[in-house]
């Protein structure tokens, strides 16, 4: 990959993991670009299939396309950057410190990538006074 496609990714991305929202211009590792449906279940390497996500959000999505919805139980897709609004599956919680899954998907996206991660959420906490928390659509 091409610093140029890759800088084109992180733009796309507003420099922040495209799953916890987490920005990537204060994290202490670069993101990663992955691939939304893995090249293990046919994905490609082009741009409407490739993500900017934290190293946490990409190691525990690896190659998961779906996963269980913790109320229904039923098997959903994972979020999909490119296919779905992030609005539109997830809100934050009243304190700002947690991602709320409000449909099936965003639901399994919370539970399977874990999105309130410790870290994560001392990672918003620290945030928060400094205006870089919750991120801007």
């Amino acid at each position: 990959m091409t610093e140029a496609f890759r800088a084109e990714i992180e733009a796309r991305a507003g420099n922040r993991c495209e799953y916890c929202r987490s920005p990537g211009y204060i994290g202490t590792h670069r993101f990663s670009v992955e691939n939304i449906v893995p090249r293990a279940h046919g994905g490609s390497a082009e741009a409407e299939n490739l993500a900017l996500a934290c190293q946490g959000c990409n190691n525990f999505k690896y190659v998961k396309t779906a996963a269980p919805d913790p109320e229904s139980r039923e098997e959903v897709p994972v979020f999909h950057p490119r296919r779905d609004r992030w609005n539109e599956h997830f809100v934050w919680s009243a304190d700002l410190l947690e991602v709320v899954g409000v449909t099936p998907v965003g639901r399994a996206t919370v539970a399977a990538l874990p999105l309130n991660r410790d870290e994560v959420r001392r990672f918003r906490r620290v945030l928060i006074p400094e205006g870089e928390h919750p991120p801007k659509f």
